[in-house]
């Protein structure tokens, strides 16, 4: 709490977006308010501009993982008889949810 004027911000951050998107508000359940509704604005400022609201991925993915795990996904992507890279990628969708 700001002991100046009484009043408790919140802050907010996006992830996975290219802008900074503000919003506020003094308790909990008008944080969530304000959020959505920035977040409704900001993409139909996206749509009108043609842009995409997510922040762009090139698709390519480099891991310094330890021997064992890469071994184990080696052969967890032989048995599965894909590659190592369709392998990880079906992986990575799965535990990202998407």
């Amino acid at each position: 709490m700001n002991s100046t004027t009484g009043i408790t911000s919140f802050v907010g951050h996006l992830l996975g977006i290219v802008n900074v998107i503000g919003f506020h508000a003094d308790n909990v359940a008008d944080l969530r308010a304000a959020f959505e509704d920035a977040f409704e604005d900001y993409r139909e400022t996206c749509t009108a501009l043609g842009k995409s609201p997510e922040k762009p991925s090139s698709g390519k993915l480099m891991l310094r993982i330890p021997p064992d795990v890469h071994g184990a996904a080696l052969v967890a992507a032989k048995a599965a008889g894909t590659s190592l890279n369709q392998w990880a990628a079906k992986v990575l969708a799965s535990a990202a949810h998407t």
